[in-house]
């Protein structure tokens, strides 16, 4: 089972605690991709939290991509901490752009998104069309 403490007396949300232990444990090899994890209970049960805390931090790490979850089968790790970051940040730049008036349509309607160099507050950003 994998090594998971929360500190009850901490500022953090206890799904945030989860969350991070789990992800630290993926970081530092101690729970391999593919790997299946603890049931969402089983953990809860260890950590003497809700149910629906640790379900809340496996959904929080699913979205990262670090997790997998299999109808059936468990939860399982999907990928590494450095895959999580990529995603994280794809999904950071796709927020940046849509802030910014892009979407989905984009590129179907060029007359309705100006190319990137041409919209304001983008020139200096370092962004590379």
């Amino acid at each position: 089972m994998l090594d998971v403490k929360i500190d009850r007396d901490r500022p953090i949300l206890l799904h945030d605690q989860v969350a991070g232990e789990i992800r630290r444990a993926i970081a530092e090899g101690e729970a391999a991709p593919g790997e299946r994890l603890p049931p969402a209970r089983d953990l809860a049960a260890v950590l003497q939290v809700n149910t629906n805390t640790v379900l809340r931090a496996l959904r929080q790490l699913r979205d990262e991509g670090l997790l997998e979850f299999r109808r059936g089968r468990g939860v399982h790790v999907a990928g590494t901490a450095q895959r999580g970051a990529v995603l994280a940040k794809a999904r950071e730049f796709v927020q940046f752009g849509r802030r910014h008036g892009y979407d989905r349509s984009a590129p179907s309607n060029p007359k309705q998104h100006p190319p990137l160099w041409t919209c304001p507050g983008l020139r200096d950003t370092g962004f590379v069309c």
